[in-house]
This record gives C-alpha cells, sequence and structure tokens, in this order.
C-alpha cells in the first residue's frame, strides 16, 4: 500500500464565488470545480476523518463505497491523502473516462451490470457492496445517503461563503445524497435565517415524491430515500429533465466558459429563472465539478442526437400541486415539500 499522502488535503476548497449574468438579472455560483476532485472531496474527507476518529476506519482499512461517479473521485483523493486502499462499487453507466482516471488512481472497480428491479443502479450498487463487506469485515462503509458527516463536510463551504459575498436570500442546490444542501443551509441560515432553499432534483427520483423511473442524469436524484436530505429545509422543489439540462448546460458553457455536469445544468436552470423572476432577491447555487467527464455526453452532439436530447428546450416549469397530484416528464416545480418516508410510515 502507498504512504499516506496528507499534504493533498490542502488541495480542497478555497473556491471562488463569480456572479453569472442572465437576460435582465443575475445569480452567484460557487465554483467547486475549481477544488482538486470537485465539491465532493469535502464529504469525503469529513466522512473518512470522523470515522478515524472515532475508531470506525482503521489504518489502512479498505474503504468500500457505491458511487455513480463524483464522490468515487472525492475518496480518491481522499483515500490518497489519509493513506487507505479504496474499492468503488459502481455500475455499467459510469463514462469510460471515468473508468480510466480510477485506474490511474489504482481504485479497485466492482461493476454492478444490471440495476435493481425496484431501487434501480443505486440499490444493485448498494447489494454488491453488501457482499463485498461481508467478505472484508474491517473494511469501512461511508455510507454517504445517510452519514451525517457528509453534511458536515460542508461547514467549511458555508463559511467561505460567509466571507465572500454580502447577503443570500435563495440557495438553489441539486439534491443527489443530500449532504451539501443540508450542510450549507445549516451554516448560511445562522446569518440568514429567512434563507430560501429550493432544491433540485432530477426526472424519475424518488427523493421528492415522484415515481422512480430510469434516469439518463448522473449525480443528482435517487432511486432510494437517502436520510441526508432535510426536507424541512425546504421551501420549494424543482424536478429538471436532460433535456433542458444539456440545454442549461451548453448555454452556460457558451455565454461563460464555464462548464460542468448535469448537477451543474439543473441548478444553473433553476437559479437563473429564480433570479429572472425575483430581481430583488440574490440567488446563490454551487456548480459542483467541471465538465471533462461529460465530453462525450452533455457535450457531445452526437449521443445528444442519439438521446433525443437536442429538442427545443423548455422556458419554464409545469407548476404541480403537490409531488403525489402528478408525474412530471419535464421541468416541474411544486412549492410543497414532504418526506415521502415519513408519509409512508405514519
Amino acid at each position: 500500500m502507498s504512504p499516506a499522502q496528507p499534504a493533498l488535503l490542502s488541495l480542497i476548497g478555497r473556491t471562488p464565488t463569480v456572479d453569472i449574468a442572465t437576460q435582465n438579472s443575475w445569480y452567484t455560483a460557487k465554483l467547486e470545480s475549481a477544488s482538486v476532485a470537485g465539491m465532493k472531496a469535502r464529504a469525503a474527507v469529513s466522512m473518512l476523518g470522523a470515522a478515524t476518529s472515532r475508531g470506525e476506519l482503521a489504518p489502512g482499512a479498505t474503504i468500500i463505497e457505491s458511487t455513480s461517479g463524483t464522490l468515487g473521485l472525492g475518496l480518491a483523493l481522499a483515500a490518497k491523502a489519509l493513506g487507505h486502499p479504496l474499492v468503488l462499487v459502481v455500475d455499467d453507466e459510469l463514462e469510460p473516462d471515468l473508468r480510466s482516471l480510477f485506474a490511474a488512481y489504482d481504485v479497485g472497480l466492482e461493476v454492478v451490470t444490471a440495476p435493481h428491479p425496484s431501487g434501480g443502479w443505486q440499490q444493485a450498487r448498494l447489494d454488491r457492496l453488501a457482499e463485498l463487506r461481508a467478505a472484508q469485515p474491517d473494511s469501512y462503509w461511508p455510507d454517504q445517503y445517510d452519514n451525517p458527516d457528509n453534511a458536515g463536510g460542508y461547514r467549511a463551504m458555508g463559511e467561505e461563503i460567509l466571507d465572500q459575498v454580502d447577503t443570500v436570500d435563495v440557495l438553489v442546490a441539486a439534491i443527489g445524497s443530500g449532504g451539501h444542501c443540508a450542510g450549507l443551509t445549516r451554516v448560511l441560515r445562522t446569518r440568514w435565517p429567512r434563507l430560501r432553499v429550493i432544491g433540485v432534483d432530477a426526472v424519475g427520483s424518488r427523493i421528492f415524491g415522484q415515481p422512480d423511473r430510469r434516469r439518463l442524469m448522473r449525480g443528482l436524484g435517487s432511486s432510494i430515500l437517502p436520510r441526508n436530505v432535510a426536507y424541512a429545509d425546504f421551501d420549494e422543489v424543482h424536478w429538471v429533465g436532460p433535456v433542458e439540462t444539456v440545454a442549461s448546460c451548453r448555454r452556460l458553457a457558451a455565454t461563460t466558459g464555464l462548464a460542468g455536469g448535469w448537477s451543474t445544468g439543473a441548478a444553473g436552470l433553476v437559479a437563473g429563472w429564480v433570479a429572472e423572476r425575483e430581481p430583488e432577491s440574490r440567488v446563490l447555487t454551487v456548480f459542483p465539478d467541471g465538465p471533462h467527464r461529460y465530453l462525450r455526453t452533455i457535450y457531445d452532439d452526437d449521443w445528444c442526437r442519439a438521446n433525443d436530447l437536442l429538442a427545443a428546450r423548455v422556458s419554464e416549469p409545469t407548476e404541480i400541486a403537490d409531488p403525489g397530484s402528478a408525474e412530471v416528464h419535464g421541468w416541474g416545480r411544486c412549492s410543497v415539500v414532504r418526506d415521502p418516508l415519513a408519509e409512508v410510515s405514519a
């Protein structure tokens, strides 16, 4: 095993903010692509560091985690820094470029080849992860979906924002595991207690009460219900589909030279829409990563054409009264936010 490289930890965080002009207004974006391994390196270091301090992660123990890709990059950096082997449970839809990058990083990959019938790729990955952990009882599972140290990793991001901007009225956050939104909200509301929080989910995601469907977009949305999603924090939710997200990503790249993935495009779309509707409100969002893993998908005309993603984009969301009242198939919006798991157990 390679020695620990603790100096790598200094590369995480301290990312800039930038004001993004819309047609008639602007919003502020926190550019996590400026940090090595992107936004989720913050969560990775937080989860591993806390586990080490509690004695749950032994020196040199193998870390095993399920990921659609982004957390894997953060864990790869954190594992190198702290001196741990890493095995990632991924699925067949992981981009070839990212597979090659993980191989270069000497990260072990376990590839799931079929989605779970009711829990999609995420549940299939978690089932395989459970098998691997049973075979390696000394391994450590960070459990990004339910680990509160995930949200704790974004405390420093929130403190950076407090130093970088004068005011924030609305936080727009893409939701996957729920960690970065929960962590940011906790910090930002210490200064701005009336902060409105808008979650951005993917069409076909279960998180906010819509039916689970197969999703083309990766990095936001979920086929399971992560407990790190702090439902009480949210004032409204938007579901965004791949057509409008591709258009948003490409528009952002063409107008600013800043490019990112699905979460960046979806969050930027909603942040820009809110800024246009409420020019008096200061809107903040986070761009979690850069464009490199998406060059053969979002930014590839042939791939987008093959997936029918170059249709005319939608300029306004469809309003629904309740998350369970209608299934959204494109950009949708709802001001009612409830915890689907709490409703089931009630």
